[in-house]
């Protein structure tokens, strides 16, 4: 019942006309910054905290800055879903299904699928968060190296589904992402990696520079060589209606976007995790989880494969606060902007903000089941509004986009050097997608790579050098166990067809 009263009481601050419109703001700020690729939840909220901070009130501040964080989190949804290019990694599934979705005339549901699992998946985060936070936090908090390296392996092994026929193609792609990781500074030595006495990559590459190019510059390529393609709506599919999910797509989704709200509540409370392997797990594990009637349709326009990613995304955002709130640690970058805002307003995160200003934590919680709500009305209401982008002729679209990806490159570092690597990496893309080589695989080992590399060495300084202790201790035992088991079964299957082809030979 206490609980209860907190939520009640909570509610009532998120609920006054002053945070109200905070949140509304933040909502709509956020999902702006989240469309805009180059930008995402972690540079909107790190550009826009001056603001936030003169604001003066904590509570509407910090309400500000919530409405921000998912609201861009459902953003980067959009551009992933019509044009094509993800806002930051957390979208990179959802281009998967979500462009090719748009190109069959259904981008409407795509987008009505991303919010309405995206404010399910929030919802029950928030209740979860509401009842269980404290706890959960000391249990995340137990996450060690070893931990975070197994969690990461598990995470890359997955990458086969991404080319079920070859799956060898899918690990060449992780290990290219790997590598990539590698160029710039060694944390520890200082000594440069691949940087060929280029002062510009000693920072390394960043995600967006490889995603844009990736994902915006190799689908305009291809699209430059179907001259057939368009996305032409008659104006009976453009009504509200029509643009909305179907029966049909909420019976084949609605257990994914329980099991993914699950997923990302328990991976996005890890500090330091972040969302984006959480879309990557999801969408595999969605994807060997159909029929396989279902499962073929993956990469082609599945509902599942963006709802379970989306899903997953809004659930991790949620719980990155679980650790932020209780223990004082950011779960994610987001959130680490946010701990900077809150320290600047002179709160304190961690066990003593619960008791100490209650009705500050209780604002939060409670304006983040207000902001969800806003959230999906916001984006239910304006889909007609995003798909009609889409009757712009192709030419011209084709033109709007590179413009976007231009300038979301060169805002990166305000230098042309990131745009050339931009155009780079989508020459890079064209030849991969000619080749058959999955693009996921690669972009999510670029956004492992660093917390890998890292988790690797602490885990061997813990250890002096032996690799045992990722099986000595029971979480990480279970997370390598599994990994060792995803190549085993992708090993097995290879095997098994290479032995069918043969037998099929033989009897011809």
């Amino acid at each position: 019942m206490e609980i209860v009263g907190n939520l009640l009481q909570g509610l009532s601050v998120a609920l006054t006309p002053l945070h109200l419109l905070f949140c509304f703001i933040g909502v709509v700020a956020g999902m702006l910054i989240g469309a805009l690729p180059g930008l995402g939840p972690s540079a909107g909220l790190a550009i826009l905290l001056p603001i936030t901070v003169s604001v003066g009130d904590p509570t509407a501040g910090i309400i500000l800055m919530a409405g921000i964080y998912y609201g861009a989190m459902y953003g980067g949804s959009i551009t992933s879903v019509l044009l094509g290019v993800p806002g930051d990694p957390a979208s990179v599934m959802t281009v998967a299904d979500g462009y090719p979705m748009a190109q069959q005339g259904r981008g409407g549901a795509a987008l009505g699928m991303c919010a309405i699992g995206s404010f399910i998946g929030g919802t029950i985060c928030v209740i979860l968060f509401t009842i269980l936070g404290p706890s959960l936090a000391k249990i995340a908090l137990t996450f060690g190296p070893p931990e975070y390296f197994s969690l990461m392996v598990l995470g890359l092994t997955l990458v086969a589904s991404f080319a079920e026929k070859t799956p060898i193609k899918a690990y060449t792609a992780a290990l290219m992402g790997l590598f990539i990781s590698t160029i710039g500074l060694d944390l520890v030595t200082g000594a440069s990696r691949f940087t060929f006495n280029q002062p510009k990559l000693y920072e390394g590459i960043d995600f967006i520079v490889v995603a844009l190019g990736l994902y915006g510059i190799t689908e305009i390529l291809l699209a430059m060589e179907d001259d057939a393609l368009s996305f032409k709506f008659d104006k009976k599919a453009l009504s509200w209606r029509k643009l909305l999910p179907t029966m049909q797509d909420w019976a084949l989704t609605k257990w994914h976007i329980l099991r993914s709200t699950f997923l990302g509540f328990t991976v996005g409370m890890l500090p330091g995790s972040g969302a984006t392997i959480c879309t990557f797990i999801s969408y595999a594990y969605a994807k060997n989880a159909a029929p396989p009637e279902r499962r073929a349709l993956f990469g082609k326009g599945a509902i599942e494969g963006v709802t379970a990613p989306e899903t997953a995304n809004n659930a991790a955002s949620v719980a990155a606060f679980v650790p932020l709130l209780t223990l004082g640690v950011p779960g994610s970058g987001s959130t680490a902007v946010m701990m900077g805002a809150l320290l600047m307003f002179g709160l304190q995160p961690g066990p003593l903000l619960w008791e100490n200003n209650p009705d500050f934590i209780w604002g939060l919680i409670g304006s983040m089941y207000v902001g969800n709500a806003m959230l999906l009305i916001l984006s239910t209401v304006c889909i007609p509004i995003f798909v009609r982008m889409l009757e712009v002729p192709f030419p011209v679209l084709n033109s709007v986009v590179m413009s976007i990806i231009i300038v979301g490159g060169f805002s990166l570092g305000n230098n042309l050097f990131d745009v050339g690597m931009v155009l780079a990496f989508g020459l890079i893309g064209y030849c991969l997608r000619k080749m058959d080589y999955p693009a996921p695989p690669l972009i999510l080992a670029l956004v492992l790579g660093n917390t890998l590399e890292n988790s690797l060495r602490q885990s061997l300084i813990l250890s002096s050098g032996s690799m045992g202790i990722f099986f000595a201790r029971p979480v990480s035992c279970i997370l390598m166990v599994g990994a060792l088991s995803s190549i085993a079964w992708i090993v097995y299957k290879a095997v098994r067809g290479a032995r069918k082809d043969a037998a099929a030979l033989t009897e011809s």
